[in-house]
């Protein structure tokens, strides 16, 4: 079943789970109660998906392995065509394309702050910074539209937590601090949790028949 993953509300944040850190989620997290487990199990999924793959896309270039970052920047975009696809199956073909493009500026900003990172050019970190900042926006816009429960704020709010836990975690990859990476880890998984669950919340809503 496809869903929405990018829908949040913050008046429908729902407890985040309690104790996340590194190594897989499924056992490090608890499910907070909302009116549709099922789809707040799969965005759980879906959101730890790229967060995941953009992580290994960061692990890969910092070891200088051309394959595997490759194979995990071509995981990030299978992850964004499928979260597309999913706002297709509630808006419309149109709402998918317009989704897959503000996920493909989402992308493009973290890995050209990866790269940026790995090659020491903070002038281009920042503009990278600067452009995952401005497609916020875009996609805050873009979801309040959709979702007359969905405030602009608040969903800027929560995307530009996530983008700052990107930049995080790059700068750490490329530092080789692990320790403090495993710390960002730790919260960026539980910020997949919290979106996942509001934006459960948030369809539950909007959408009655189909959130279960």
């Amino acid at each position: 079943m496809k869903y929405l993953t990018f829908l949040l509300i913050s008046g429908l944040l729902v407890e985040p789970a309690a104790q996340a850190h590194e190594g897989s989620h499924a056992s490090a997290t608890t499910t907070a109660a909302v009116p549709a487990p099922r789809l707040q199990a799969t965005l759980r999924a879906l959101w730890h998906g790229h967060v995941e793959k953009t992580r290994e896309y960061a692990f890969a270039v910092k070891a200088g392995d051309g394959k595997r970052s490759e194979a995990a920047a071509n995981a990030v975009v299978a992850n964004a065509k499928q979260l597309a696809n999913a706002v297709g199956s509630f808006y419309g073909a149109a709402a998918d394309e317009r989704m897959l493009a503000l996920l493909a500026g989402h992308w493009g900003a973290v890995k050209a702050m990866t790269d940026a990172g790995h090659a020491g050019d903070r002038a281009a970190v920042n503009a990278a910074m600067s452009t995952l900042t401005q497609n916020a926006d875009e996609i805050s816009v873009f979801l309040a539209g959709a979702n007359p429960y969905l405030p602009k704020d608040a969903v800027r709010g929560l995307l530009v937590a996530h983008g700052a836990h990107h930049a995080a975690q790059i700068g750490e990859v490329m530092r080789g601090d692990r320790k403090a990476e495993a710390t960002t880890w730790a919260a960026m998984q539980k910020h997949m949790d919290v979106i996942a669950d509001a934006m459960a919340g948030a369809l539950a809503k909007q959408f009655p028949g189909k959130a279960a």
